[in-house]
């Protein structure tokens, strides 16, 4: 063994000592009429957080009793005759609710409770058929009520998680993270058994809208059970300080967890991913093989675990199924092709079918949203739940920023002739002359302080893409009319430091530019004011409000040099960092969670997870500003992995193109 093998050894051997000093035990409390866990608290928790929503019908009051830990539902079919069950009322119930049984529909479930000596607590799920005939139980669900909701920033920070789900089988885990970011943090992994999914409960429109997350349930495997078989299921619930710690413990408990080297790959491109397990024992992981899309690939022994190269072929989700000692966990792969033909495609995607060519329309000039199912310009004309939301104005000015951004890269005339018919069709229909600034063009609809920037941004791109010194004017006025009517202390997303002070610079606007600093110091002051303690905007607390701030002070910091921006940046990092998954998925790696667009945005208006959401791509820039200041590559790896986990969302378009060129 080598002397820097000795090293890591002794390093990981010495972490987990001081990882040891550092746990802190799980103290739980059960309802007496249902048996299931009402509260799991930390030890020494400064802020004495519950970390799970109370299901009293005090905090939400749609959320009783039937929702409490460890109660849950399925569906068994005998005799080809099914019917749907919830276990809610218990057999038997200890003193001490460490032991409880309920039985319904001819199953019955027995529920364990032991803590250790270390404070970890273990549940064990025993599913048995009591009954004579064999039965298929099915749509197997446990839920496990994680207090994942936004009430307020201050609540938030110190007295709510981020629950990171990872149904990955024999491998799951759920990493609940303090939205403060502040230790100790909540962790469950699972030991025996399967999870292979999780369900949202409680969403709508009548429950709290985007503030609330819902109502965890997490999926068990399909069950075939003899009478008198059994299924076992148990996890260990634990505290941690922290994403390496919990990796730490998952490795502990479970024996792997998978991790890849990038999550999409474009064709030809090589992705690595490594099975990790306790470098004093990874051999222990036996009979180990890998499979992708049902295709066996090498599986080699490396230092602290198996590593597995699969090689992107072609354009398409990869999954990446490892088996250990009879037991299975995945990884989400992507293949893309190359990033830029990927690029093309989308200019050629906004170019040939998103712009409004139809002069006789009041959108003439504008990019729009398209409906790849119906093949056309949706024209938002049909009844949905938020029509502001698909509106000709608002999110699809990033189209016109892209397309003058990539002119300045190609200086392909199209692009050029395309943005300024935008950008006029901006300055002409969803602005007044006081550049007040309109969602849509009859200019009654959602005067909305995100337009602004992004507004703004497209004027100073095509600044800098032309020479034009009115569009410089143009970005001006817009971010004045911005600070006139909502003032400094409204949260905007990617609100453009350095493309107005090069801009400005580029057309010798000094004036407007010593104006323009003074009010951005304005805006940072308040930021550094207010700290932690978040304004609302649309959403109480959300991703998109702490990732502009970081995204503005590092901003400032890059523009003037001034270490207060900076300083006030990391100490908001670690709460942008919570809303970050670390699963083994291109859903889910790096990508902030975002539990609501897919409802106002989306056709199908579906509550759910939203994951990637494309405004997860704020985060990214986030950390780019902060690799530029202090090198760390930690982070521009991180904004790497975001974006690119983010091109996913283009894949449905490029199945529409080739769908299309087929037709």
């Amino acid at each position: 063994m080598t002397n820097k093998s000795i090293k890591y050894i002794l390093f990981i051997f010495l972490l987990s000592i001081s990882m040891q000093t550092l746990t802190a035990g799980i103290t739980y409390k059960t309802n007496p009429t249902t048996g299931a866990i009402e509260s799991l608290n930390i030890d020494n928790d400064s802020a004495s957080m519950n970390w799970l929503v109370s299901t009293d019908g005090s905090q939400y009051p749609w959320v009783t009793n039937r929702y409490g830990w460890g109660l849950g539902r399925f569906t068994v079919t005998r005799n080809h005759q099914s019917s749907a069950h919830w276990w809610r009322e218990p057999n038997a119930l200890s003193s001490d609710g460490a032991s409880v049984t309920y039985q319904d529909g001819g199953i019955q479930i027995n529920v364990e409770r032991q803590s250790q000596e270390n404070g970890d607590l273990v549940e064990t799920y025993r599913i048995t058929n009591v009954g004579k005939e064999v039965a298929a139980v099915q749509d197997l669900a446990l839920f496990t009520p994680f207090n994942d909701n936004y009430p307020d920033s201050k609540t938030c920070i110190s007295q709510r998680a981020h629950a990171h789900i990872w149904p990955g089988e024999n491998a799951a885990w759920v990493n609940a993270l303090r939205m403060g970011g502040n230790a100790p943090h909540l962790g469950l992994v699972v030991t025996e058994g399967s999870i292979v999914g999780y369900e949202v409960n409680e969403r709508g429109r009548d429950k709290a809208n985007s503030q609330y997350r819902g109502i965890f349930a997490l999926r068990l495997p399909d069950l075939w059970l003899s009478p008198g078989q059994s299924y076992t299921l148990q996890w260990r619930i634990f505290s941690h300080q922290g994403n390496q710690d919990f990796l730490s413990q998952v490795i502990k408990y479970c024996g792997t967890y998978l991790s890849a080297d990038k999550y999409v790959g474009q064709v030809g491109d090589t992705i690595t991913v490594v099975a990790n397990a306790r470098v004093t024992s990874y051999q222990n992981l036996k009979n180990v093989s890998a499979k992708v899309n049902g295709h066996s690939i090498p599986v080699k022994e490396a230092f602290g675990g198996y590593t597995m190269k699969v090689p992107v072929t072609e354009i398409g989700e990869m999954r990446l199924d490892f088996h250990y000692n009879g037991k299975t966990t995945h990884a989400d792969l992507l293949g893309i092709p190359t990033e830029q033909e990927l690029m093309d495609r989308r200019i050629s995607f906004i170019l040939e079918r998103q712009q409004m060519n139809r002069p006789e329309d009041t959108r003439y000039g504008a990019y729009m949203i398209y409906d790849c199912e119906g093949d056309s310009i949706y024209l938002n004309d049909t009844p949905n739940c938020n029509p502001v939301d698909r509106d000709e104005g608002a999110e699809r000015t990033g189209m016109g920023v892209l397309m003058a951004k990539m002119y300045r890269l190609t200086g392909d005339t199209a692009m050029l002739h395309s943005v300024e018919n935008y950008a006029s069709f901006v300055r002409n229909k969803l602005q007044t002359t006081d550049y007040k600034t309109f969602s849509s063009v009859d200019q009654t609809n959602r005067n909305r302080g995100y337009n602004y920037m992004w507004v703004a941004d497209l004027y100073f791109q095509l600044c800098l893409a032309t020479g034009n010194k009115q569009y410089a004017q143009d970005g001006y006025l817009t971010l004045q009319s911005m600070f006139n009517q909502f003032g400094y202390g409204f949260y905007a997303i990617d609100i453009p430091v350095l493309s107005s002070i090069e801009a400005l610079t580029k057309v010798g606007m000094k004036r407007e530019l010593k104006t323009l600093l003074k009010d951005y110091e304005k805006i940072g002051d308040n930021m550094i004011a207010i700290g932690l303690d978040y304004p609302a905007h649309e959403v109480n607390f959300e991703q998109s409000i702490v990732a502009p701030a970081v995204e503005f002070l590092t901003q400032m910091h890059l523009a003037t040099g001034d270490k207060k921006y900076l300083a006030e940046a990391e100490r908001q990092i670690p709460v942008l960092e919570a809303f970050n998954g670390m699963q083994p998925s291109y859903h889910l790696s790096d990508i902030g969670i975002r539990h609501w667009d897919g409802h106002w945005f989306g056709k199908r208006e579906m509550f759910g997870d939203t994951m990637p959401h494309y405004w997860s791509t704020i985060t990214a820039a986030a950390f780019h500003y902060y690799y530029q200041i202090t090198g760390d590559g930690y982070f521009e790896k991180k904004a790497q992995n975001i974006v690119h986990n983010n091109l996913c969302l283009f894949f449905c378009r490029w199945l529409c193109l080739m769908r299309l060129s087929l037709s």
